[in-house]
């Protein structure tokens, strides 16, 4: 098994289903095994009977329910942990930024990296739906914060639900990783980099949703969350 796509999902009825045929559909036509792996971080809507509805259509599709919610850190860690392939991605049920891409990590892989993350910050990055101005201020600004706060200085995009990884990453790293909500991402970088593994950063093509569940709240919370990864590395947690 080459690939195994994780893709967390919560109350994803309406947009996941073309999502997955998306992907699918790209998938089936490469020349390596594959693997879609759903994990449902209890919703309260069909999104289960809409993953399990396509099974017969998408012969590699697994759904992993969980009937309570934990936060997409959590759901996340889970997919990877349970998947088989060599290299792992996880995307986002949005389709924001489609699953052709990943044929750009390959040649990086190829280089020797461990962690290839999708970028919407560096050159060559496409965003063919921009975010409102204010928004796009407002991310630089706490990018920024979170690039400081952590010592990810020079990741200019920690944020995009577009990462690829080895299994050596997923083994060594993710038994270590703590946070289940919004700093996830954060804190499979921090890890990731305190145990020697090489991250690049990939230009990505990127829709933005306008109807994106992220808020200022939600920000907030990811910052308070940065902070306690700070923290969990001065103590040495990750050691």
């Amino acid at each position: 098994m080459k690939l195994s796509v994780i893709i967390p999902a919560y109350n994803e009825q309406e947009r996941l289903p073309k999502t997955l045929l998306e992907v699918d559909k790209y998938l089936k036509i490469q020349p390596y095994e594959y693997e879609i792996i759903v994990v449902n971080d209890g919703s309260k809507d069909g999104t289960t009977g809409a993953v399990n509805s396509l099974t017969d259509q998408i012969k590699n599709l697994k759904l992993i329910d969980n009937k309570e919610n934990h936060g997409k850190g959590y759901v996340v860690r889970q997919g990877m942990m349970g998947a088989i392939g060599d290299y792992r991605l996880f995307m986002d049920a949005d389709n924001a930024t489609t699953v052709d891409q990943v044929k750009n990590m390959w040649p990086l892989f190829q280089e020797g990296c461990d962690l290839v993350i999708g970028s919407r910050d560096i050159k060559g990055a496409d965003i063919a739906v921009p975010q409102p101005l204010y928004r796009r201020l407002l991310g630089d600004l706490f990018n920024i914060v979170v690039q400081v706060v952590s010592g990810l200085l020079g990741i200019r995009d920690t944020q995009c639900g577009f990462k690829g990884l080895t299994k050596s990453v997923v083994d060594n790293v993710f038994p270590k990783l703590t946070i289940d909500r919004w700093a996830f991402d954060v804190e499979i970088l921090v890890v990731a980099k305190k145990k020697g593994f090489k991250i690049k950063e990939m230009p990505v093509r990127w829709v933005n949703d306008p109807n994106s569940k992220v808020k200022l709240r939600g920000m907030i919370k990811m910052l308070i969350e940065v902070f306690q990864i700070r923290k969990n590395l001065l103590v040495g947690k990750y050691d």
